[in-house]
């Protein structure tokens, strides 16, 4: 038999664009982004990396001024722009996905609930008699998709298509979830004629909507008005990206405003402001961690949260509606491999760092929540592969007979 020919130039190519607009893809440029903050904070040259994150950066629009360190704009700035996308990817799930009806929602909706409330269950367990600690209840709630997609890529093709799809929609519901958490219990003293003036951009841009605005320079003009207001309203700047998502147009044709600017801001996100994030809040120095910090109720409870909560908060859930005909399993996929999936859960890199910097920004205890969420992650990716390459067979590629032996078998 001849061998294959190789691929083309042009589906070389192909194969490479699609890679770079994968998960997977924004995956590895987080794992790089995060160990170049590790190398960095734990080199000789670790005091220009604060100082990076430090360096004053302003910016003026005629009488009004803004000045933010560099690590400020990124987690208040970029970032705002990484929870639009999430917006608008949660929009279009609920509107047309796999979070349309209650058949499709209810496996990835229940373990979403199960897997935010066991992992914050142990935390708290840990921390109840510590007040400053138990304010980082919701770091190891959350669930990295980019990650655990990733570590489902090690495997290729013997993970079923439909645990995929039922870990995207978990955490879909789980950056929900984690939007909520965020704007209820991460808001500071609340501002009311910023937050007013922030609801009637908002308004101004949803009228817009309504009245078939379709062009998109409206919405980015208005939604870095609404990002600012919010800015000095108290709550969590990024969460005006999760609003200008709800204000978009969405739906009807192929080219719609909101699939325009999700398509537009995709690489962005992926290649530019989560390695940016990484790099700014991955750095973490070994010399200052002592036996004591690894042993402490918010790096157990954190951790434990990540790799024990995770998975029996995710399957126990979806095990006991399965049982219960609430839901049901997705196709193609087994309870092993399930259970596979919901270890891989406990991955909660980008937005268990982005909460740990919420509740401990300033404080000695924003070390230890580093290390514990690393911790956490690493062992969840580790054991998550193990089980799903034990309990996932490798598949064999059939080629067909040739002709003459197909006309042997007949006679």
């Amino acid at each position: 038999m001849p061998p294959p020919l190789p691929a083309s130039p042009g589906r070389r190519f192909t194969a490479l664009l699609g890679f770079l607009h994968s998960e997977s893809a924004a995956g590895l440029a987080l794992i790089i982004a995060a160990a170049a903050a590790l190398v960095w904070s734990n080199s000789p040259a670790s005091g220009s990396y604060m100082a990076l994150l430090k360096l004053p950066i302003a910016l003026s629009v005629g009488p009004t001024a803004l000045a933010l360190p560099l690590e400020g704009w990124v987690n208040d700035g970029l970032m705002a722009l990484f929870f639009l996308t999430v917006g608008l990817e949660i929009r279009r799930e609920i509107t047309e996905g796999q979070l349309a009806s209650w058949p499709r929602m209810a496996a990835p909706g229940l373990a979403a609930v199960g897997g935010m409330v066991a992992p914050a269950l142990i935390f708290a367990a840990f921390n109840r008699r510590d007040p400053q600690a138990l304010h980082g209840w919701a770091v190891p709630v959350a669930t990295d998709i980019a990650f655990a997609l990733a570590a489902l890529s090690v495997l290729g093709r013997r993970v079923p298509m439909g645990l995929k799809v039922f870990l995207t929609a978990l955490a879909i519901i789980d950056d929900l979830g984690a939007i909520v958490v965020i704007a209820v219990f991460y808001t500071q003293q609340l501002n009311v004629p910023a937050l007013i003036a922030a609801c009637v951009v908002w308004g101004a841009l949803y009228g817009l909507n309504r009245a078939g605005v379709r062009a998109l320079s409206p919405y980015v003009l208005g939604g870095i008005l609404l990002w600012g207001f919010v800015l000095h309203s108290g709550i969590h700047p990024t969460l005006a990206g999760v609003a200008l998502a709800f204000a978009v147009p969405m739906g009807g044709e192929a080219d719609c405003p909101a699939h325009r600017l999700e398509t537009g801001l995709g690489g962005w996100v992926t290649w530019g402001v989560l390695p940016l994030f990484g790099l700014a809040n991955a750095g973490l120095r070994f010399g200052g961690i002592s036996v004591a910090d690894l042993t402490s109720p918010l790096v157990l409870g954190t951790t434990l949260g990540l790799l024990v909560g995770k998975q029996v908060g995710v399957f126990g859930a979806v095990y006991a509606a399965i049982r219960l005909r609430l839901a049901h399993i997705p196709g193609g996929v087994t309870l092993p491999q399930l259970y596979g999936g919901a270890v891989l859960c406990g991955i909660g890199f980008t937005m268990s760092l982005f909460i740990g910097d919420l509740s401990f920004h300033g404080s000695p205890l924003h070390a230890q929540v580093k290390l514990a969420v690393f911790a956490g992650s690493l062992l969840s990716a580790a054991l998550g592969i193990v089980v799903l390459a034990i309990v996932s067979p490798r598949l064999r590629i059939s080629t067909p007979a040739p002709a003459a032996a197909q006309d042997l078998e007949r006679t």
